[in-house]
């Protein structure tokens, strides 16, 4: 067993020694290792293995030394030999390398120069290849500052365009490059804030400059408009000229067209000298010659560019929205003076001027949905503004003048597309307003030539006078022209100036229904119906107010029946005027007529009535002065003083009474008689008369005989028979029961058809019979009864019984 371990252990260890002398000195450790790992002595078995390896391995070196010594000192020997030689050529080769190393030096330091110089020339040749690359990206960062402080800032986005997207990348890893990069947004951002700037004050200036845009604009709008009535008036086939009432007091000529459209032939000399001062002229300013756009086209640009159009979209017409606004906001007293008026829509017309250039001059800032949108706001706040404003207005030379306005308003922004329909429906308000301040106007000419007439016919002494009157009113009567002169006109001198008043008025309203482009019918209408305002009401207003009046007297009442009727008949005229004016027959359908006949009608009616009024005031001035004795003996033979001056005053007249038409005079002289018989039937029947005596019943049959005899003179002619007689009947039977005293007939033949005295009513006789009857005061009639014959004072009773139960049967 023992000898089996020693042969293994003998046989490993051989292995490891040829494994040390084969393998690598690094991998020795794990073979050196396994020695370790064997029985306990392996270690030191290996060690003297180790030990007797390595002495073969000296014996075979000695052995080789032996074999190779000869050789060796062979070689010695011949280097010995040689080293000689070897010393003697180091000396040449030290000598030749010193001589060498002397002559190349000035080569080397020129060969260091010159490479240097090739470093310098290809460190150059870099730098220029470099620069190359830099300078344009200098040149177009030099050129972006002089276009920003030019303030071409369009082009100074297109430059840093191309530096980031061409120059800077190829140059990107210098600082400076890095530097321009990272400056080029604050830039941007800079030049949107200065366009946005620019922006603003384009807004603020354009805000200032709308009015002398919309200025021009409608200067040109109404120059358009005289060249067309100049075309019309050249193509005109029939005009006539005619003086237009003027409201600021001056008269010019105007020539109308068949239509009833006006041209001027004669303008104020200020108006002269506009149009020569336009006609110089030649060329015509547009809103791009007033404004500077620049700054939106800029921006807009700008915006664009950086990709940000929808906020300066946006921004731009909100701010547009805030001056319309404003714009729209009228002053305080605009409604006072036109050129307030003129103003407001100068302002509006070049905010609309403006919106409607950078609509068409830019794509998409503006839409058309846009302004439309804006119109229709502007639309509705200045209907509002000018149907309240003009409400204020009381002047028509004013709202002739904004009329005027609101036209060439219209007209200009229709001219830019915009739909105005909606102001000229509100002409019509305003031409309502307009015609109430004519009625005002015309209503207080009226009452001014009704209080400076004279109510007297108007006297012409010459054919020249005559025909003055006859060329201002319509009067023909043939009667009155085949007379003499001098000569006298029925109406008054009021009648011409009112119907040369109701010519003025028409021809005023016309004024304000030309350029309204309406037709010839509309237009005929509407002066119909304003003439119409103008009789009906204004007229008619100031002819009852007249009537009225405390100082208007019979002899004024009269003149103003007369004048009424003139005026009546000369209606047709005015309906043949208006004809002429607008050249539309009266006989069109729908045509409007004339209600001034009415009108006329009426004011006669109401001056009739006053007439009757006022002529029973005076029968009852009269009769207030009446002084009667009731309780005389007798009669003073004659009729009272107070009724012969009322029967004169009567008298005289219905002699003015005879130049009223129709049955105006018999009415009034019939009433006047009737009031009378009325006034004195009262008298005896006063309540406050508790006695009256037969002398005075007596006095009293005097006057109504004086009536009597009045009424049958015939003072009104056209009377037939006794009928104004008829008047005091009811006196006369009551007087005649009393003077008689024939109350047997009366009572026997009471409510017979026949009755003599069927006129006397019993309670007015038992009336006056209680009055007679009380025989207890001095100057009763009954005394004498009482003294003569008691058997008539018995006799009263009786009567007055019987009358007592007839009145209480009829009551009953």
């Amino acid at each position: 067993m023992a000898e089996n371990e020693t042969l293994e252990c003998v046989t490993e260890h051989e292995r490891i020694l040829q494994e040390i002398e084969s393998t690598d000195t690094a991998c020795v450790g794990p073979t050196l290792r396994s020695i370790y790992d064997d029985q306990p002595n392996a270690h030191k078995r290996f060690m003297e293995k180790l030990d007797a390896r390595i002495r073969n391995h000296d014996r075979e070196i000695e052995k080789m030394c032996n074999f190779h010594h000869q050789g060796f000192v062979d070689a010695i020997t011949e280097l010995l030999k040689v080293r000689a030689d070897a010393e003697k050529l180091m000396g040449q080769v030290t000598d030749t390398n010193r001589r060498l190393q002397e002559a190349g030096r000035e080569v080397t330091a020129q060969t260091e120069e010159v490479i240097r110089c090739r470093i310098q020339q290809r460190n150059m040749a870099t730098t220029v290849e470099k620069l190359q690359l830099c300078i344009p990206v200098l040149e177009m960062y030099s050129k972006l500052k002089e276009q920003l402080e030019s303030k071409r800032y369009y082009a100074a986005l297109k430059t840093m365009e191309q530096l980031e997207t061409v120059y800077i990348p190829r140059v990107s890893q210098y600082r400076f490059c890095q530097i321009m990069a990272e400056n080029l947004p604050r830039l941007r951002e800079q030049i949107k804030q200065v366009s946005m700037s620019d922006l603003k004050d384009f807004l603020e200036s354009i805000r200032k400059h709308s009015d002398k845009v919309g200025e021009t604009a409608m200067r040109q709008a109404q120059q358009h408009r005289t060249f067309n009535s100049a075309v019309a008036k050249q193509a005109g086939v029939c005009h006539y000229s005619r003086p237009v009432y003027s409201l600021n007091g001056r008269t010019h000529t105007h020539t109308h067209t068949p239509n009833g459209s006006r041209l001027d032939e004669e303008a104020p000399e200020e108006e002269e000298e506009e149009e020569e001062e336009e006609d110089g002229d030649e060329e015509i300013l547009t809103a791009q010659d007033l404004v500077d756009f620049s700054p939106v086209y800029r921006c807009l640009h700008i915006y664009t560019v950086l990709g940000d159009r929808e906020t300066f979209e946006s921004y731009y017409r909100k701010q547009r929205k805030k001056q319309a606004r404003l714009v729209l906001q009228p002053q305080a007293n605009m409604h006072e003076t036109v050129e307030g008026y003129r103003r407001y829509f100068n302002q509006i017309v070049g905010f609309f001027v403006v919106e409607d250039h950078v609509l068409h001059a830019t794509q998409g800032l503006v839409t058309r949905a846009f302004t439309d949108e804006l119109w229709n706001m502007a639309l509705s706040k200045i209907i509002a503004v000018l149907r309240t404003h003009s409400s204020y207005c009381d002047d028509p030379d004013l709202v002739l003048e904004l009329k005027n306005l609101i036209v060439i308003f219209a007209d200009t922004l229709q001219g830019y597309g915009f739909p105005v329909t909606r102001l000229f429906d509100l002409l019509f308000e305003v031409r309502d307003q307009y015609n109430e301040t004519l009625l005002k106007k015309w209503a207080q000419v009226f009452r001014e030539i009704f209080e400076l007439d004279n109510y007297s016919p108007i006297p012409v002494d010459t054919e020249d006078e005559y025909n003055l009157v006859v060329s201002r009113f319509p009067f023909h009567d043939a009667e009155i022209e085949k007379q003499d002169f001098p000569k006298k006109l029925p109406m008054s001198q009021s009648v011409p100036q009112i119907y040369t008043q109701v010519k003025e008025f028409i021809y005023a309203s016309l004024k304000f229904s030309e350029s309204l482009h309406r037709s010839s019918t509309e237009i005929d209408d509407m002066l119909r119906k304003s003439t119409n305002l103008l009789l009906t009401r204004t007229l008619s207003s100031c002819l009852q107010n007249l009537i009225k009046k405390p100082h208007i007297g019979l002899t004024e009442l009269v003149q103003i029946i007369i004048n009424t009727t003139h005026l009546e008949q000369a209606c047709r005229y005015l309906e043949e005027f208006i004809t002429n004016i607008t050249n539309v027959s009266p006989e069109t359908v729908h045509t409007t007529r004339l209600y001034g006949l009415s009108t006329f009608k009426d004011a006669r009616h109401a001056a009739e009535g006053e007439i009757y009024t006022k002529l029973n005031q005076k029968i009852d001035e009269f009769i207030q002065l009446a002084d009667y004795e009731w309780g005389m003996a007798e009669s003073d033979g004659r009729a009272s003083g107070y009724l012969m001056d009322l029967i004169n005053f009567l008298r005289s007249t219905f002699q003015v009474f005879t130049h009223l038409p129709g049955k105006v005079a018999q009415t009034a002289c019939m009433s006047a008689c009737k009031h009378l018989s009325t006034s004195l039937m009262q008298m005896l029947l006063d309540t406050e008369l508790k006695q009256i005596s037969m002398g005075a019943v007596q006095q009293f049959n005097l006057d109504v005989i004086q009536c009597e005899l009045f009424a049958s003179s015939e003072p009104v002619p056209g009377f037939q028979g006794d009928t104004l007689q008829l008047a005091f009947i009811d006196l006369r039977q009551l007087l005649d029961l009393f003077m008689v005293w024939d109350w047997s007939t009366y009572l026997a033949d009471y409510g017979q058809p026949t009755s003599k005295y069927l006129r006397v009513n019993p309670a007015t006789a038992l009336a006056l019979l209680e009055k007679m009857k009380d025989t207890t005061k001095k100057n009763n009639i009954f005394s004498q009864f009482r003294k003569n014959d008691r058997d008539k004072q018995k006799l009263i009773e009786t009567v007055v019984k019987q009358l007592r139960s007839l009145v209480n049967g009829m009551s009953s």
